[in-house]
């Protein structure tokens, strides 16, 4: 099976900031080695792209090093968190910017669907905007017409076709524009999870294409997604970035469970203090422990948040209490439990979420006590933080179910 790309040792820095370095002597520096070709004097100082930390570089590396070869005909899975460099190396294989280091070899034409509306001109209509993506494509006009009918029809925008893309949905935008890329015959076909706008139907529709131009046609594709579902369903190999490197490639059952575990290294499942004096609290109430248990939660799974309170006061009778907050800043849910713990003693409380009922997201826990009374004694935003992924669908739709919860509840049907 021959090599249709072939990346080596990329690498790609950036300036934090404001564009340029601030003073000619260092843009003078940049531009005389880039002349000579030797290497970037920044990139001496320029730091790994970790989000959580802060640096004194004025510099970092959106990719370092990265190698890999992609076979003709395979769909290769490209994962990791926000930030791991994947947009990045798709830019830099689409050619809509260059390399700071290294150099990629790709045999054929290249299609990218990076965004939403990638290479529409919002003023001008579909029919027009299938010309021109095609031309930019490195299409001839015969072969535009030849396709055209087909690339309407799958994107199901036929009443819409004369009309300017400005007033077309999210929904709408991504059809056409998948359709274009997928049929204008690119021997490099490259999707960055805007598969995800799209409804179930469609989605169902841009899978099957994506299977079929790799498997009968013989054309490649990249495909980026948070979508473990469905990277499993296109993928037989995958790529897993972190802070940008390439952390491991090959079987993508095998590199979704890498990834799986390493963001779940990022979350705050767990915290533990020996003593009182650092334990997090007042006065009157400390934390001793809190944990979400599972380490890897997916859907189907029952979740335990446990809690060991350490009571500083004369009172004995409490409430303790959280509220469930997801990434969009909802509370999905509040509980509270009555406890006695003894003066100057402590005591452990646990909560019991049933699987099948939270989505997949990330989640907050907001932990607060009170008297018996409901006079407040603490409150700890951001207390722990888990996620909860959907790692065992397996039908078609690509895109996240609906919804802030996700039960499975009892139905009837006759008929």
């Amino acid at each position: 099976m021959s090599i249709v790309i072939k990346v080596e040792h990329v690498s790609k820095m950036y300036r934090l900031g404001e564009v340029g370095t601030g003073t000619l002597t260092h843009d003078l520096n940049q531009w005389w080695a880039r002349l000579r070709g030797k290497e970037d004097p920044s990139s001496k100082i320029a730091d790994l792209n970790d989000r959580t930390k802060v640096s004194d570089s004025q510099y970092v590396w959106a990719l370092k090093d990265v190698s890999f070869d992609v076979n003709q005909g395979e769909v290769l899975g490209i994962i990791g968190r926000n930030g791991a460099g994947k947009s990045t190396l798709l830019k830099i294989l689409s050619r809509t910017t260059l390399p700071t280091e290294g150099i990629i070899r790709a045999k054929g034409r290249i299609a990218s669907l990076l965004e939403v509306g990638t290479g529409f001109h919002p003023e001008l209509t579909g029919r027009e905007n299938i010309f021109q993506n095609g031309a930019i494509l490195g299409m001839t006009r015969h072969e535009i017409r030849r396709k055209f009918d087909e690339i309407v029809d799958f994107a199901g925008v036929a009443k819409y076709i004369d009309t300017p893309v400005k007033r077309y949905s999210s929904g709408m935008y991504v059809r056409l524009a998948f359709a274009v890329a997928a049929h204008l015959e690119p021997e490099i076909l490259i999707v960055d999870e805007v598969l995800a706008v799209g409804d179930a139907e469609f989605q169902k529709k841009c899978l099957g294409k994506m299977k079929d131009v790799s498997t009968n046609d013989g054309r490649t594709v990249l495909f980026v997604s948070h979508n473990l579902a469905a990277v499993k369903t296109l993928c037989s190999r995958s790529v897993l970035m972190s802070q940008g490197t390439v952390r491991d490639i090959g079987d993508t059952n095998q590199i979704v469970t890498q990834y799986v575990k390493l963001n779940s290294d990022y979350m705050t499942r767990r915290i533990e203090y020996k003593g009182e004096d650092q334990a997090p609290g007042n006065d009157k109430i400390k934390v001793l422990r809190a944990e979400v248990t599972p380490d890897v939660i997916s859907v189907d799974d029952p979740v335990t948040i446990s809690f060991e309170l350490l009571n500083m006061m004369h009172f004995t009778r409490f409430k303790v209490s959280f509220d469930l907050v997801n990434s969009s800043e909802q509370i999905v849910f509040s509980t509270a439990v009555d406890i006695t713990i003894s003066a100057r003693g402590s005591a452990s409380a646990k909560c019991y979420i049933p699987g099948h009922f939270l989505n997949d997201d990330i989640y907050s826990v907001w932990f607060y006590m009170f008297t018996d009374e409901m006079t407040p004694l603490l409150l700890l935003k951001d207390m722990l933080n888990f996620e909860i992924i959907d790692k065992s669908r397996d039908y078609a739709y690509l895109g996240k179910i609906n919804g802030v919860v996700r039960p499975i509840l009892r139905w009837e049907t006759s008929g």
